[in-house]
């Protein structure tokens, strides 16, 4: 649901030069870096980015400190004549729709009420698909292209860049095989063009009423691969289930840290009673289960990724299906099975640690386990010290020559 470019025409403070171009707004925030995430619009605060995890304010003439009136008419704007959206703002509070500002940007917009008065946060969308080039992903993410049917699931935290991957991920099916792929999104995000594939893609509100129903249509629909933009509910997660049951690739996303919550929290939304049918559906369903976490690089010029894979081996579907304990857990089978391509939130980090990529403290703040991440490097901390405690050339006694 995209409206177009129009003027913005809040009512600018006294004394305030004339009302600004929206579209102008956007061109300022947006030349602060390419790497901008996130356009944040709140009152008392003048208009903000996010860029690599941090907001910082941009200088706007006349826009010093939004005031209410200046987000009610921004968000006025960006709803247009969207009634859908209109409605579901006025109902629940917020809504989710997309933003094109004609030539140069599109928006993923989530406008929402707080204190009574409208905020506005804008993602930044990026002109055209991820690639599968553009990105450093594990090489075994490739056998997803190459699936016939079943589920692959990418989880993690908002912002952690789980649609930018499901996008790279059906570029690349869209490049190699000659399928009919369906997505159903909330909104849409990266505009797909037809390549090898035909892909339709559909928006919820606009082109269906919710998940459930899109993912039932599209079972009759003819496609190879779905894509789902979130399991938000039970009736999704079965007819999820039911689609890759029956011969269709599922994609979809899960807001949950790592791939053994994502094992839970699916099992959780059905009926204690149903759980032994469920557990033996997802094991025989599931094909990976992604985990991401992005933290920032040690030199600070950007944020890299750090990648869990729980992918379905013979281990991994009977502890699934019957459930974990001491020794024979899901992080048990993802740590001892590098030869598969799976790998762990705490693996991962050690290795970025030890190259250098990461910072020792920052990693520490996104693993899985601290303590245990600490263990493995142990080694690492005794060559520090033992490098910190050679002798001086020629310092002959130094209380350092003693301790050696």
């Amino acid at each position: 649901m995209s409206t177009p470019q129009a003027p913005f025409t809040a009512p600018p403070p006294a004394g305030a030069p004339p009302p600004l171009n929206f579209i102008n707004v956007l061109q300022r925030m947006l030349s602060v870096s390419e790497k901008v995430s996130d356009l944040i619009f709140s009152p008392g605060r003048p208009p903000q980015v996010e860029l690599m995890g941090e907001l910082q304010g941009v200088a706007v003439p006349g826009l010093e400190k939004l005031l209410p009136a200046h987000t009610a008419s921004i968000a006025k704007l960006i709803l247009g004549s969207h009634q859908t959206a209109g409605e579901n703002l006025e109902k629940f509070g917020s809504t989710d729709l997309s933003f094109s500002a004609s030539g140069f940007a599109r928006f993923r917009v989530n406008i929402f009420m707080q204190r009574g008065s409208h905020a506005i946060v804008m993602r930044v969308i990026p002109p055209r698909p991820p690639q599968w080039g553009d990105f450093n992903l594990p090489p075994v993410l490739k056998e997803v292209a190459g699936l016939k049917n079943g589920l692959v699931l990418v989880t993690g935290p908002t912002g952690s860049g789980k649609s930018t991957t499901l996008a790279a991920v059906i570029d690349l099916i869209n490049e190699t095989k000659a399928y009919h792929i369906v997505t159903i999104e909330d909104p849409i995000e990266f505009l797909h063009a037809h390549k090898l594939s035909t892909i339709h893609q559909r928006e919820l509100h606009s082109d269906t009423p919710s998940f459930a129903l899109a993912l039932r249509a599209a079972l009759r629909q003819a496609p190879k691969v779905i894509l789902v933009g979130e399991m938000r509910d039970r009736e999704t997660i079965e007819v999820a289930l039911e689609a890759s049951e029956t011969g269709h690739l599922v994609l979809s996303t899960l807001h949950t840290i790592d791939a053994a919550k994502t094992v839970d929290r699916i099992i959780g939304v059905f009926p204690k009673n149903e759980e032994q049918a469920i557990r033996t559906r997802l094991s025989q369903s599931f094909r990976f289960i992604v985990s991401q976490r992005l933290l920032p690089r040690a030199d600070r010029q950007g944020r890299i990724a750090a990648i869990e894979i729980l992918k379905s081996t013979a281990r991994t579907r009977e502890y699934m299906e019957h459930g974990e304990r001491e020794g024979r857990s899901l992080i048990d089978a993802m740590d001892q099975g590098d030869l598969d391509g799976m790998q762990t939130f705490d693996g991962i980090l050690e290795r970025l640690i030890r190259e250098g990529v990461v910072k020792k403290e920052d990693a520490l703040a996104y693993a899985s386990n601290p303590g245990n991440l600490m263990l493995r490097l142990s080694d690492l901390g005794a060559a520090s010290a033992a490098q910190v405690m050679k002798p001086v050339p020629g310092g002959g006694g130094s209380m350092l020559d003693m301790i050696e």
